[in-house]
Parts: C-alpha cells; sequence; structure tokens
C-alpha cells in the first residue's frame, strides 16, 4: 500500500512540474515592457505618455475575452506597427502576463 501512494505522489508531483516551470513572470514581463513597449503604450500607471494611436495596457487587459495565452502567440509573430521584439516563448509569455495586471 505505501508503494502505491508513494507512486501516485510521485505521479502527481512529475505532472505538475511542468506547469509550474512555464508559469509567466509579470515582474519579467514588466521589465520588458518598459524596455520594447513604452516608447507606443502606457504600460504603466505611472507612465506620463504614449502614442495616442495605440492602446495603453489596461486598456488592452480590459478587452472582452482578453485571453493571454493568445496574446502571447500574437506577440510571437512579427507585426508591420510593431518592431520585432525578437521575443523568446518565455517572453512574451511573461509580457502578456503583465498585460493581464494592467487591467485590474
Amino acid at each position: 500500500m505505501t508503494r502505491i501512494i508513494s507512486g501516485m505522489l510521485l505521479l502527481v508531483a512529475v505532472t505538475a512540474l511542468p506547469q509550474a516551470a512555464i508559469a509567466a513572470d509579470a515582474a519579467n514581463g514588466e521589465k520588458l515592457a518598459k524596455r520594447w513597449c513604452a516608447a507606443c503604450h502606457v504600460v504603466a500607471t505611472d507612465q506620463k505618455s504614449g502614442n495616442t494611436q495605440v492602446a495603453p495596457f489596461s486598456a488592452i487587459a480590459q478587452m472582452p475575452g482578453f485571453d493571454a495565452a493568445k496574446l502571447a502567440l500574437y506577440l510571437l509573430t512579427p507585426h508591420p506597427k510593431m518592431p520585432d521584439m525578437s521575443l523568446s516563448r518565455a517572453e512574451a509569455a511573461d509580457l502578456a502576463a503583465y498585460i493581464l495586471t494592467q487591467g485590474r
């Protein structure tokens, strides 16, 4: 019985590890936003101004159906009006997680 319980605990731990490893880091996303996005977007409440032609992060995060995973995927694809930031998947997820915090 002890072996069965130990095996089940090991199985739970092994399946939970990948989820924890891919958890997005909003604090890193904030650093990335201030480096890459603040020239156009208002990325934080303490930022004085941004380009009036683009939405602030707070408005993006409050859009109906906002999905951080979809935004991260969007950020990985170069777009004509945005610079190619060459973000890694983790960085795109971090940036999307940070944007999500701006909608609260």
